[in-house]
């Protein structure tokens, strides 16, 4: 499968606008690499390392209008003139060899670890390793999003409970819940590339037989979880509360994700009614939104 990767330099402070913009445009992946070649330091826990100048790749299916997708992004960012883009056509198998030359081990919360298959972590550490190479759906770890999801994970009791990944993407935090001890997880996506990508990664991790995955009209009616952990976008989690919340048992921790700064106070009094103990926790220019379900 072919597909068309855009390259776009910008500055950091400009980075989560034409994030938010790729992702509106569904791009398939983002990558964000440093643009000058600044050393990168071991991030410390549920913390990623923030350039100056930051090259941001995003790949979309080849088949993608190009001029529709150039002229959106220059509404949605406009400053972001054609000539501001590069891009170019790659296979599949060139996409992964980058990733795989740029992405290194990274910590989150006291005790999860992402590794590479390049990688091999040590043997001698309570660590909880999770074995995660670049796929064609979203969330290795280097996103804000998904390191706040990792580090709330990090810090709950998972022995034994069941959670919900509600838009699992690459199947990280279902993952990693299990391997934080979880008994069961449940991924949810709407791409079928998704509920592949977390199928492949959780045979890599030995979890397969723990993960049940769904397309979300597959979805059992009366589906519960101990925990809930939902990482997409803001829209998506206000249109979805009625969905999500009906996944929470009495007492269920949630956690929401995928949304910017000044997003936070529409996410949460969507919640409001139904959850207490609202906390939002943020990491650069977003922020995590954490609950847990009230009595009924």
């Amino acid at each position: 499968m072919g597909w068309l990767e855009l390259s776009i330099e910008v500055e950091q402070r400009s980075l989560s606008r034409v994030e938010a913009a790729l992702e509106d445009l569904e791009a398939a992946s983002i990558t964000l690499l440093d643009a000058e070649d600044h050393p990168i330091l071991e991030p410390g826990p549920g913390e990623m390392p923030l350039w100056p100048q930051v090259t941001i790749r995003a790949l979309f299916h080849d088949h993608v209008d190009r001029v529709g997708l150039f002229d959106a992004l220059q509404i949605m960012v406009p400053w972001l003139t054609p000539e501001k883009i590069t891009a170019r056509g790659v296979q599949d198998e060139d996409w992964s060899r980058v990733w795989m030359d740029t992405f290194q081990p990274m910590q989150f919360g006291r005790r999860t670890w992402i590794y590479p298959s390049t990688v091999d972590p040590p043997t001698d550490t309570d660590a909880v390793i999770v074995r995660l190479d670049p796929g064609l759906a979203f969330g290795t770890g280097t996103h804000q999003t998904t390191a706040l999801c990792l580090a709330w994970l990090d810090g709950l009791d998972l022995v034994g409970k069941t959670v919900i990944d509600f838009g699992c993407g690459s199947g990280i935090l279902a993952i990693a819940a299990l391997k934080l001890g979880a008994a069961r997880a449940i991924g949810i996506d709407n791409d079928p590339q998704a509920i592949v990508a977390s199928r492949d990664n959780a045979g890599r991790n030995g979890v397969v037989d723990q993960l049940d995955l769904y397309l979300p009209e597959e979805v059992p009616p009366d589906l519960t979880a101990d925990v809930v952990v939902a990482n997409i976008l803001a829209g998506a989690l206000v249109a979805l509360q009625p969905v999500i919340t009906a996944h929470c048992r009495d007492g269920t921790p949630l956690a929401l994700s995928g949304i910017l700064v000044d997003q936070a106070e529409e996410v949460a009094a969507a919640y409001r009614d139904a959850f207490t103990d609202l906390v939002v926790t943020p990491q650069d220019d977003w922020v995590r939104v954490s609950a847990v379900r009230a009595s009924r």
